[in-house]
């Protein structure tokens, strides 16, 4: 039996070597007359004695080689074997080998993580539970292309790797072990030599789980959960997004209501979001991040929901429970940039990996972030399996994807000089451009009916286009332009909107140049902004009634709608991530009746199909203002594919309009199925007496109440009689 060299021996004991399996574990030779053995070498360091125990009952002792290494050879067939040692103080410690075990990591899966189209990258990398080798353990694998030797550690081995170094899978950049005995619920994190020569300790990229902040730890979990929402999941394949309705709730779950878990928000967000009629909910990002103030938008465990409401079954049990009530869940996601945290992405291996090596592309001046190598093959593959992860593994209905433009950009937010062009010398990140159409299309592929949304303020063109007509392949984008230039008008008081009238008309212009949301969103009342409550003009009633008319103004207007959680019932403070939304403030009756106003125009614009069944479609829109021409009036009309028409009839003004004029698209009854000055909401209760009368050439003469808008459904049986 010929030893390894010293040198050899001395780094594989100190948990250094890029291959310890090459040296640890059961390996074939021969003896001196050619005849085959196995050679057994273990690292026991302090140990008394070592005895290899076969399957077979045969015990092979081990001698000390060097520096904690054990070595011992059998005869005959190898097979399992567990290491029997003895200390000179306590009893005999019976173990597994990790380095008898075979990689858990297969060809083909290095093969597809290096070309980058790993679909399913989470259920290679990271930590996984299995059965392997005849052994109950946990298998490791993390990609580091730049270390030089990998060990994992935990509260499995006191926080010291040397006993646990990972084996390199060759150019992959992949690192791989299996420990036998570990479980779900096991800590733990990576040390990292990097060609540098230091140690540093990282959290797993791919990690499914994370200790609860400012605890960094990754956790090995598994999945235990069985859905209930096949019935939902079958619906949503067969479904078409953007021809269906879409009042999205957005909400900061650890502010809507403080103190809840994932379960415990179940009961209490499907009852609320139910009888408010919204019809999805967008969470702020769910992924693990360190600081609670940054909302979730600085991501440091891509793939492990947040710990602070519970294990990721948890979250699995609060979707689900949405799903069976009806309720879509979309997922805000952010794989535009990441923090400098040391314990996370940042220089993973010691050297740039995720984020690109050049700092004019590669770090975020505002958020003093770091930006994603799109251009890398495991980078976009990384994140292209993140957004399936979430829509596969979480059930998700729709990713909201953050910060659009400043990927789209390499000048984004940068002065001359401070940016590198890309290969044609234009600003345009191609490589992050390929990136979102890669994740757009493979996800639209794999799930039907999801609904990938971009949150993107430029002019960019084609965001919501296919990706075979050079598009980014989204299904909506955030309608920046009209939030901004609504929030804008709304504002004014109303003795001068009607010099303002541009701010409400032109988003017409645009309207179906992209399938857009309407986001009145938590950006919008944060960082002295204000409420949307305190952001209205006049006194207590005005600014609910000026509230009511905005609201249903914005779903009245062609495209989705998505609301942040308080300002359906007034919030008048701005929105702390610290403190929970004003629920007091339901006990003042306008406040209460504002509520109920949202409740109720859910449930109307649910139910008329043209208010949302053509929102991308301009021939299904009309903006009306003949014969009576008032800047403070905004009147549109709305069409489905079967002849159902809505007139929006928004009256800005302070003052009721008596004798109206205007022509409807159709003779016959116009019913009143919406005025948001009605007595039940806390207005005023100027209005039409439910009905209104078009003549034979379409001409009517209403009653628009004051900071009131209307909603009228052509009833096209009374119309026939």
């Amino acid at each position: 039996m010929t030893h390894p060299p010293d040198t050899l021996l001395d780094t594989v004991a100190a948990g250094a070597h890029h291959d310890p399996h090459g040296v640890l574990g059961i390996h074939e030779g021969t003896d001196r007359e050619g005849a085959v053995e196995w050679t057994v070498r273990a690292r026991r360091p302090l140990a008394k004695s070592v005895t290899a125990v076969f399957s077979d009952g045969t015990r092979v002792p081990l001698e000390h080689v060097r520096s904690g290494i054990w070595e011992g050879t059998r005869g005959g067939e190898p097979g399992a074997y567990e290491l029997v040692t003895t200390y000179d103080d306590g009893p005999d410690y019976v173990a597994d080998d990790p380095y008898r075990h075979s990689p858990t990591v297969g060809e083909l899966d290095l093969h597809l993580i290096t070309e980058g189209r790993h679909e399913q990258l989470w259920n290679v990398l990271g930590s996984h539970v299995r059965e392997h080798g005849g052994s109950h353990g946990t298998s490791f694998a993390v990609w580091a292309p730049n270390a030089r030797a990998v060990r994992v550690i935990g509260d499995f081995n006191g926080w010291d790797g040397q006993a646990h170094a990972l084996r390199s899978m060759g150019a992959s950049g992949v690192w791989e072990l299996f420990v036998p005995g570990l479980g779900a619920g096991t800590a733990y994190k990576y040390q990292l030599l990097t060609r540098g020569g230091e140690w540093v300790v990282k959290a797993d990229p791919m990690a499914r789980e994370a200790e609860v902040p400012p605890a960094t730890a990754s956790i090995v979990t598994e999945s235990a959960y069985t859905w209930s929402d096949r019935a939902w999941m079958s619906r949503r394949a067969a479904s078409t997004p953007v021809s269906q309705p879409m009042s999205a709730y957005e909400l900061h779950l650890g502010s809507w209501r403080p103190g809840l878990s994932y379960r415990e928000a179940a009961d209490q967000l499907v009852d609320y979001v139910s009888a408010q009629g919204f019809t999805h909910v967008e969470f702020m990002p769910l992924a693990e991040h360190p600081f609670g103030g940054s909302w979730g938008y600085q991501v440091t465990g891509y793939y492990a929901p947040t710990s602070r409401f519970g294990h990721p079954d948890d979250l699995r049990y609060l979707i689900d429970r949405l799903h069976q009530a009806d309720i879509g869940v979309i997922m805000d996601w952010v794989p535009g940039h990441f923090p400098k945290d040391e314990f996370a992405l940042a220089k993973f291996d010691g050297e740039p990996l995720y984020e690109h090596p050049d700092p004019r592309r590669g770090e975020h001046r505002d958020w003093g972030t770091y930006i994603f190598d799109y251009g890398r093959n495991e980078v976009r593959n990384f994140l292209v399996a993140n957004a399936l992860y979430w829509l596969e593994e979480f059930h998700v209905d729709g990713l909201r994807v953050d910060a659009v433009a400043s990927m789209l950009y390499l000048d984004y937010s940068r002065e001359e000089g401070e940016w590198a062009p890309n290969v044609h010398g234009g600003r345009e990140n191609l490589e992050a451009i390929r990136f979102l159409q890669e994740v757009n299309a493979t996800a639209y592929k794999r799930y039907p009916g999801i609904a990938m949304i971009a949150e993107e303020s430029t002019s960019f063109p084609g965001v919501t286009a296919p990706t075979d007509r050079a598009g980014l392949g989204f299904g909506f984008k955030w309608n920046m332009g009209w939030m901004n230039d609504s929030l804008q008008y709304i504002k004014r008081d109303p003795m001068y909107r009607s010099h303002h009238e541009g701010e409400l008309s032109f988003s017409f212009v645009y309207a179906f140049s992209e399938n857009y949301v309407l986001p009145i969103s938590h950006d919008e009342v944060v960082h002295g902004k204000g409420s949307l409550f305190g952001r209205m003009p006049g006194d207590h009633w005005q600014k609910l009634a000026n509230m009511r008319a905005f609201l249903a103004y914005m779903w009245g207007h062609p495209g989705k709608q998505l609301l942040f959680m308080g300002q359906e019932f007034g919030q008048m403070s701005e929105w702390s991530e610290a403190r929970s939304l004003d629920w007091w403030l339901l006990d003042q009756p306008s406040h209460a009746q504002l509520q109920s106003f949202v409740a109720a125009m859910n449930g109307v614009y649910r139910a008329h199909s043209a208010l949302w069944a053509r929102d991308a479609d301009g021939r299904a829109f009309t903006r009306l203002g003949a014969p009576t021409w008032n800047p403070n009036v905004i009147a549109m009309t709305r069409r489905d594919w079967h002849g159902n028409t809505v007139v929006v009839v928004a009256n800005f003004s302070g003052v009721p309009l008596h004798g109206y004029e205007l022509d409807l698209p159709e003779k016959g009854v116009w019913q009143e199925i919406l005025n948001t000055d009605a007595t039940d909401y806390g207005g005023s209760g100027v209005g039409n007496f439910g009905s209104v009368l078009a003549n034979e050439s379409g001409r009517s003469t209403l009653v628009l109440p004051p900071l009131g808008v209307l909603w009228l459904a052509h009833d096209r049986a009374a119309s026939a009689r």
